[in-house]
Order: C-alpha cells, then structure tokens, then sequence
C-alpha cells in the first residue's frame, strides 16, 4: 500500500487523464471527482475507476476535448449536450445558470444529454445545497436491470440522489443506486472471486445466484423487489427518455473498453426553499433530532463524512497494483507526479 494525500490523487488523476488524451477542461474536474471520492471511501469509484476511465478516453469511447454546449429554451428549463464527453464538465457548464434560475423562479431544472457516467451523483446534489438549493438528481446507465419478473436487463443500477442545506453543518445527502448494490461493487466482489449474497443477482436464467460469474452473466436486482424495479423505471423515464438520452438498453457497457459512447442522461432540479414556505432548514434540522434521538441511527451520509475527515488528515491507503495499472495505461512519467 501506498499512502497518498488527497492534493496527490487529484494531481495524479489529472496527470493521467491529459496523459490519455483529455483536455484540461475535462481533466481538472474529473480529477477533482475522483479525489472526492476516495475522500469520501469510495475508491471504486475514485483511483479504482480510474483505469476505465483512460482506457475509454484511449478508444474514443468518451470524448475527452469534447465542448459541453449550454441553452435555455424556457426560463426554468436548462440544457447541455455533453457532446460524447465526460458528465463532470457538463454539469459545470450548467451548475451556475441552474442555481440562478432557481433562485429566480423558485424551481428550475438541468438536464443532459449524450453523457457518460458522472460517478457520485452525490457530489454535484451537495454543490448546489452549499448554494442554499434543495437539489435533487438522477441519472442512467448500461442495462442491468430487468423489468420485474422479466430475465432481460432493461434499465442501469439507474441511481437517484437528494441534498438538502442544513442550518447546522454540511448538506444533508442521500444517494442510492436502484439496485441492490452498485455494480462497481459486483464487479469488485467477481475480482475477489467472494460468493455473493442471494439477493444480489439473478443468472441468465432468472434464478438467484450467489456466483459471481453468473452474476455478470445475467442480471442484478433491485432494492426492494417490484418497488425497486419501479424506480428504476422512474429514473430512466426522468433521465433518459425526458432528456432525450439513450435508453440504458441501447447504451453501451461500461465494462467494455471500446465500442460507441454510451450517451446517457442526467438531469438535475433545483429548488429554491425560500420560494416555498419559510423555515426549511430549521424543519431539517428538527427532523435530524428526532432521527438522532433513536438509539441506532445515523443520517445519510455520516459515514462518507467521518471517512472524509479521516482523509484530509491522513490521507488514502492505494494499492500499488493499482497505481502501477494507472501508470501503464497513461504513460511511465504519471505514476512519478505525487
């Protein structure tokens, strides 16, 4: 193991992202992405995802110069074409005209189209509520999914995530996959070569498996049972069909290093509370204590939280096996730039 601080991992990634081919203005908030992710302890999606990253960058499999374009049909109706490239810059480009036409209509939303995965769907929902937004946030992806009591992957692990401003301290975040897990988690435990829990997967044939293998064959479940497949189908009716993105079915896998760019959709709506009725925030805060007041409970996102402290002050354990593959996919310099 080798122990980074997080300016490193953001140095790194950068370093390999322009190494593959992207430009600065995808490079810097990708890498800023993957260094709050591992701030956060998500390394899969942080240093861990960040060899697929460079491999889809070296394919042309997302466009890593492409130029996000911004429009405004309608006054409370925002959107960027993200052109085939990284989601990260898209949302840049729309963040700021999203949050001030909130603050201007009391409700607006962000959508965009041609995109390509945007990691944590946390992040960008806790930027706008450092604004003073309610942000909430949805967004598809590859098929993995079946419809309820079908066999075949219709939708993506198809996430949605909510933040909300709190009087005392950061945002409020939820963020779940529609999914029992995520895939990068599925993907994870197949490495590791771990028997899965039952009610991860279904095989080909419908049934559940506790095989990775055959897990990767078939299908994952939802959270839920029908409840969960059910949104599933709502984040793809918001994210892909209402924002003219590909249906995850035809939007091509993540886990393949080439082929066409997987063009899926997010979109994003923000709230402004004091268009509403006054006192928001103090509501959030009475909610907080009373869930805090049962024995047992934590808020959405503590653990993300106390993992990020923990790494601003220490730092992130990265396995060098890790940073050797980074260096062999973006160049034999990168792996010097910590």
């Amino acid at each position: 193991m080798t122990r980074l601080d997080l300016d490193a991992i953001e140095r790194l990634a950068a370093a390999a992202l322009r190494a593959a081919g992207a430009g600065e203005a995808a490079a810097a908030p990708v890498a800023a992405a993957i260094r709050r992710a591992e701030a956060d302890g998500i390394g899969s999606v942080g240093l861990g995802y960040l060899p697929t990253y460079l491999a889809h960058l070296r394919s042309g499999k997302v466009d890593g110069r492409a130029e996000p374009r911004l429009s405004q049909p309608r006054p409370a109706a925002l959107l960027v074409d993200a052109a085939h490239g990284f989601a990260h810059p898209a949302f840049e480009t729309g963040k700021m005209a999203l949050a001030e036409a909130a603050r201007r209509l009391g409700t607006a939303s962000l959508s965009i189209s041609r995109s390509y995965s945007i990691g944590v769907l946390g992040h960008p929902v806790e930027d706008l509520a450092m604004m003073g937004l309610v942000a909430l946030a949805v967004t598809n992806s590859p098929p993995n999914i079946a419809p309820w009591g079908g066999r075949t992957a219709l939708f993506g692990t198809n996430p949605m995530a909510l933040a909300a401003p709190r009087a005392k301290g950061p945002p409020l975040v939820i963020d779940q996959a529609s999914s029992v897990v995520t895939k990068v988690a599925l993907v994870a435990a197949a490495q590791r070569g771990e028997a899965l829990p039952p009610d991860w997967a279904l095989d080909a044939a419908g049934r559940p498996t506790t095989e990775p293998k055959a897990a990767l064959q078939g299908t994952m479940l939802p959270f839920g049972g029908a409840k969960g497949a059910g949104v599933a189908l709502l984040v793809e009716l918001l994210a892909a069909a209402l924002t003219g993105a590909n249906l995850s079915r035809d939007a091509s896998r993540y886990a393949l290093a080439d082929g066409p760019p997987p063009g899926v959709g997010q979109l994003f709506v923000a709230f402004d509370p004091e268009a509403f009725a006054p006192g928001f925030q103090s509501r959030v805060e009475d909610l907080a204590s009373a869930m805090l007041a049962q024995e047992g409970v934590r808020l959405p996102g503590d653990r993300r939280l106390a993992a990020r402290a923990l790494a601003e002050r220490d730092g992130v354990a990265v396995e060098q096996g890790l940073l050797d593959e980074i260096a062999r996919l973006a160049g034999p310099n990168v792996g010097d730039g910590p």
